[in-house]
C-alpha cells in the first residue's frame, strides 16, 4: 500500500474507534499490501493470505449484507485484476463493497452502512 493509501487508512481506522469503541474490535485491516520476500509471501499464501482481499473489513451484519468490505485507493488509484475478482466474490456471497478515496469517504460508507436495519430490528 502506498503511504499516501495507508495515511489515510490510519486516519480511518482512528476515526472509527473513536466515533465506535464499542464495535472497534469488529474492524479489521487486511495486511496484503506491502514487499516481502519469496519466503514471507509464500508462508502468508499458505495461512490464507487472498490476493484482492479489501483493506479492510468490518465483520458486522447490517440488513442483507454479511460485512462491509473496504478497498482503500488514493484519488487516481485503481482496483488490480484481483481486487476486481475479490469483489465479485464477495458481492455475490451477499456482503456490500465500497472503494473510498479519503476519509470523508469512509465516513460516509460507515455511517450509511451502520443505518442498514438488520431484520431483526423491524
Amino acid at each position: 500500500m502506498q503511504h499516501k493509501e495507508s495515511d489515510t487508512q490510519i486516519a480511518c481506522v482512528r476515526w472509527f474507534r473513536l466515533q465506535y469503541p464499542r464495535l472497534a474490535w469488529l474492524l479489521i485491516s487486511i495486511p496484503n499490501g506491502g514487499r516481502r520476500d519469496i519466503v514471507t509471501g509464500k508462508i502468508l499464501k499458505a495461512e490464507g493470505a487472498v490476493a484482492g482481499a479489501s483493506d479492510l473489513i468490518l465483520l458486522l451484519r447490517r440488513g442483507d449484507f454479511g460485512c462491509l468490505c473496504i478497498e482503500m485507493k488514493t484519488r487516481k488509484g485503481k482496483q488490480s485484476d484481483s481486487q476486481k475478482a475479490w469483489q465479485k466474490v464477495m458481492e455475490s456471497f451477499g456482503n456490500k463493497y465500497v472503494i473510498c478515496r479519503d476519509v470523508t469517504s469512509f465516513i460516509n460508507e460507515i455511517n450509511n452502512y451502520l443505518k442498514i436495519k438488520n431484520m431483526a430490528e423491524d
